[in-house]
Parts: structure tokens; sequence; C-alpha cells
């Protein structure tokens, strides 16, 4: 994706390194950590974690973040979260940037060109992308988890698949606007290769870079909406742990017990700053009036 002087760009940036840095380092911890943690992350440790004012203890040896309300390890909820979190917001993001690449490529393609001399392929799809923008997402998001009895991992990177879409179709379509007037392209088209070659053969590979730098940020932004879903209690039910619902739970503790708080929000902050930075890096590297 990146060629060399690309790549000399992004080292050169020391925002995206940075980012690249935080990204690395969340996975390693969601990978790892589980594995460092002398708990379980739904295992209550009544012996040690509790703290001679019946609280919970405090970060120490045996709870490096402290315990929580119920005297589980914060560091592994944590770290078993983070899995979950990333898996998620990744998983959301795969399933949007498909449907987002193939809507704005297509009415990218088709934009200006009328069927049977009334209907439009890119209006009528930028006017679904308008309908659809018109509702707050995490509202529409919010909706649609309420609506369910019960939401799994799957459930919530589906929804939030299916309703994230549409600003990487805008970025496309604009994108795509530009790639068909290439010469080669015309040529293409000239010769007589069918429309779905095209796109794929010669649109596609053009607009990868733009589309994995919106794919990038987007996945901050599914971190959090699902954190958002999971505080607000229409995520993934208890006692399985999310970085949403850990930051709920402590909410109530953060006087006595600020690490409850602190703990989430964190790493919260971390994820959201590392993939927006990343995708910063990644849009200056790849700006061809940066080269």
């Amino acid at each position: 994706m990146l060629d060399a002087r690309a790549r000399a760009r992004f080292t050169r940036n020391r925002s995206a390194v940075a980012g690249t840095a935080i990204v690395a380092g969340l996975v390693i911890f969601a990978l790892v950590g589980p594995l460092l943690a002398s708990h379980g992350p739904l295992e209550s440790d009544f012996a040690h974690g509790v703290g001679p004012d019946r609280m919970p203890v405090g970060p120490s040896a045996g709870f490096p973040l402290g315990a929580d309300r119920i005297f589980r390890d914060v560091f592994a909820r944590l770290a078993v979260a983070g899995r979950l979190s990333l898996l998620i917001a990744v998983s959301a993001t795969l399933i949007a940037s498909a449907i987002g690449a193939a809507v704005g490529i297509v009415a990218g393609y088709y934009e200006g060109r009328r069927f049977a001399r009334v209907v439009s392929v890119d209006g009528i799809l930028m006017r679904v992308i308008d309908v659809l923008l018109a509702f707050p997402f995490l509202l529409l998001v919010m909706a649609i988890g309420a609506a369910l009895e019960r939401t799994s991992a799957v459930t919530i990177f589906v929804i939030l698949g299916v309703t994230g879409w549409m600003g990487i179709a805008r970025v496309l379509r604009a994108k795509t606007m530009q790639v068909r007037s290439l010469d080669y392209v015309v040529a293409s088209r000239a010769l007589g290769q069918s429309a779905p070659s095209v796109m794929l053969r010669h649109v596609l590979p053009n607009v990868a870079g733009p589309l994995v730098v919106s794919a990038t940020v987007m996945v901050a932004q599914m971190i959090v909406a699902d954190s958002v879903l999971s505080y607000l209690g229409v995520g993934i039910a208890p006692p399985t742990p999310t970085w949403g619902r850990m930051l709920f739970e402590g909410q109530d503790y953060y006087a006595a017990a600020p690490w409850l708080v602190a703990a989430p929000a964190t790493v919260i902050l971390l994820a959201v700053w590392g993939f927006n930075m990343l995708g910063e890096g990644l849009r200056d590297a790849l700006d061809p009036h940066d080269a």
C-alpha cells in the first residue's frame, strides 16, 4: 500500500509513529494481558481484593490496576474487554468499508448518467445516503440495539457496520469521479471492458488509499460507538467485560476508587487517539500533493 516515498513520509511523521505505537500497544495488551493477569476476568477475590475499609483494593502487586466493586481484577477485565472492543470495532469497520466502497464506487462511476433518460443510479444512491445521514448515528444504533432482546458481539458489529458506511461512500464517490476520467480508464471503456471489470481492475486500486485512511479513522469511531452502547446498557450484557460497561460500573465509586473510572476511560481515550493519529498519518503519507 505504501511505496518508498510514502513510507518515508509516514516514518517522519511523529504523530503517525506515535499512533502506530499506541495501537500496537493496545493490541499487545489485549492479546497478552489476560495471560499475565493473576486472576480471571470474572473471578472475585474476597480474600485479597477487599481493603481494610471493606472497599476494593487499589493498584497493588496482586491487582495492578486495582479491584472493582465486586473485587474482580480490573487489569484482567480491561484486557479481555480490549479484545472484544477491538474485535467489534475492526469487524464493524470491515463491513462498513465493504458496503461504503461498493456504493461509493458505483455512484461515482455512474455519476451524471441516466438510464432510460429518467433513472440516475448516482442520484438514487445519494438520496438514500442523505436519508440515512439524517438520523444521528448513535441514536440509530441505540434504537436498533434496544429493540433486540439480547445482543452479542456479532450483533453489535453487524449493527455498527450496516449503519456506519455512509461517510466512506461519500469519500469514495468523490475519488471515483476523479479516477474515471483518467486516460487509461477511458481507454479501457473504449476498448469494451465491462463496467464491473473497469471498477474492479482500475478504479478500486486507485481509491484504495482513501479507503484505508477512512477505515482506520472509522475504527476509532466504532470503539466510541461500542463503548457508548455498553455504557447505556444496550451493548453486550454483563458479566462479559466491555470498556463502556466498566466505565458505567465505576462511576458511582469515582471518589473512593478513582481507578475504576480512570482505567477504562484511559484505554478508550488512547484507542481513539491512536487510531485517529494513525489515520491522519496514512492520509498525509498517501497524499500525492505532499510528495
